[in-house]
């Protein structure tokens, strides 16, 4: 009897120890390995974002020192490379950048100086895109389409 107990409860203690190990090895779900402020930099706060459907999170920023604005798309799950995007258009000054390829966590940084203009940025994440149009306005009401290819 004394044999059984203490075997039972060795093998409850080793099943605890791989199910603890095993829980410890693979989390349930991967978080974002990144924000904005690590893509863009430290002085740029975050003044929009839209999500890419469920996939992540195209982010608007802004840098008040310099009045440059940055657009970062962050993946919700980074992993395999995907296609992603993120672009950002001045229309006052027709200036525009963007980053598009395949990336595992994130697109972009991509600036542009857009003290005093409304700024169209956007992003994508596989076949997912947002566009948001007349943003940061002011009392412009802005525009946000999202759409799959």
């Amino acid at each position: 009897m004394r044999f059984t107990r203490s075997f039972l409860a060795a093998s409850a203690l080793a099943a605890l120890t791989v199910g603890t190990t095993t829980a410890l090895a693979s989390p349930a779900s991967a978080a974002p390995n990144t924000t904005p402020q690590k893509v863009c930099g430290s002085a740029y706060k975050t003044v929009n974002s839209a999500a890419v459907g469920s996939l992540g999170t195209v982010y608007l920023t802004y840098n008040a020192s310099n009045g440059q604005n940055c657009v970062t798309t962050i993946r919700n799950n980074p992993g395999t490379a995907v296609d992603m995007g993120a672009w950002i258009f001045v229309p006052a000054t027709e200036e525009s950048h963007e980053d598009v390829g395949r990336f595992t966590s994130f697109a972009g940084p991509t600036y542009v100086y857009g003290k005093g203009h409304c700024v169209d940025w956007g992003g994508s994440i596989n076949n997912v895109y947002v566009q948001v149009y007349g943003s940061n306005c002011g009392a412009m009401k802005e525009h946000r389409v999202t759409f799959t290819r």
